[in-house]
């Protein structure tokens, strides 16, 4: 599912209220952390993930990972926080 402008939009408003669940360190990308996400996006459709200063990788590369290896779609890159979303079977937000 691709995202238009107008629901990236609205996904945005949405994540701006939550606090990163998943946090990014020295460490960088690694299989707990995708697998985590996954189940995370199934339960709400929606993560917000933060990358400490630590964590030495592009953000750009870090974001374009995440999506790709949790199959979501990347809502925004924001400073150093990165907001995911993924509509799950339950459908538990109503994209406009």
């Amino acid at each position: 599912m691709k995202l238009d402008g107008k629901q990236k939009r609205f996904l945005r408003g949405l994540a701006s209220k939550e606090k990163a669940v998943f946090q990014i360190g020295k460490e960088g990308l690694s299989d707990n952390l995708y697998n985590g996400i996954r189940t995370y996006l199934d339960a709400h459709e929606l993560a917000k993930v933060s990358v400490l200063k630590s964590c030495d990788l592009d953000m750009n590369e870090i974001a374009i990972e995440l999506s790709a290896r949790t199959n979501s779609e990347l809502v925004q890159i924001i400073g150093k926080t990165v907001v995911l979303y993924r509509q799950s079977k339950d459908r538990i937000i109503d994209l406009p």
